[in-house]
């Protein structure tokens, strides 16, 4: 019975991973989005309405978000950049901040691992914030993972640890007026005007060479920024909120976002 049982899992696996596959296939199509980001909210709130602990919805968070990866990568999306540990985080419980770092710690590594998601995509993976501010093991864990994948080339992670947008700004805006100071007195003239490309070279993001940011994502029904990639979002960012808690995202969540898209690329 055991073994009847698997069997009839192990189908109903192969025909959701055939019916997403054809669904991927025909969104590709039209025009499909250079850089989607996601704020990954509702990872608490999920674990309370299935009475677990806050641990497993930030587990089952972690799931997701490979699941998230493969539909973007098949897609074609060329960059993926998530906001997985706000800089605010460290204010909640010790017990909860404790066991977020040995998750993050694990579930790097496990994202690289040979034959992994993204050895298969060829996704090179970038810590993006004040990492100093991790623990010794956890800012270990980073660094390895940025060197296991730093040879790939064809797709783009963005891991937003600790992050937040004002002080991705605040150390943009110090880049680029230490290094236009720099020129000046190198140079013996002025500094030159500092312009928003200036700035925007300096950012974090577009140091890891990621493209425009295309779309954002805010999954739980919460609809605010929550100080993530604020500036990025000025230009023409397409952004979108769902109600879908985040362990629970799927493709059919991913489809009337990436169909907006591809109607309002149309209509230019």
């Amino acid at each position: 019975m055991e073994y009847v049982s698997r069997s009839l899992a192990s189908a109903r696996t192969a025909v959701l991973d055939r019916a997403q596959r054809a669904v991927i296939a025909v969104l590709k199509t039209g025009p499909i989005p250079r850089h989607v980001a996601f704020v990954m909210d509702g990872n608490r709130r999920y674990a309370r309405t299935q009475g677990m602990h806050v641990l497993q919805g930030h587990r089952d968070g972690f799931i997701a978000l490979r699941r998230m990866l493969e539909i973007c990568f098949l897609l074609g999306v060329q960059c993926v950049t998530v906001y997985s540990f706000s800089i605010d985080n460290f204010k909640r419980s010790q017990e909860e901040v404790d066991g977020l770092m040995s998750l993050a710690e694990d579930k790097l590594l496990e994202l690289c691992e040979h034959g992994g998601i993204l050895q298969q995509y060829g996704a090179r993976i970038n810590g993006v914030g004040k990492t100093e501010l991790f623990p010794p093991h956890v800012r270990a864990a980073v660094a390895k993972a940025e060197e296991l994948t730093r040879h790939n080339d064809k797709k783009i992670l963005n891991l937003c640890m600790p992050y937040t947008s004002t002080d991705e700004i605040k150390t943009a805006l110090e880049g680029t007026v230490n290094e236009a100071m720099r020129d000046a007195v190198e140079k013996g003239r002025p500094a030159s005007p500092i312009t928003e490309d200036d700035i925007d070279a300096h950012l974090m993001t577009s140091k890891c060479h990621s493209p425009p940011l295309d779309i954002l994502v805010r999954t739980s029904g919460v609809k605010r920024l929550s100080d993530f990639l604020l500036w990025q979002c000025v230009d023409d960012t397409q952004i979108q909120f769902i109600d879908t808690y985040w362990p629970d995202i799927s493709l059919l969540d991913l489809v009337p976002v990436i169909l907006d898209y591809q109607r309002k690329a149309w209509a230019l």
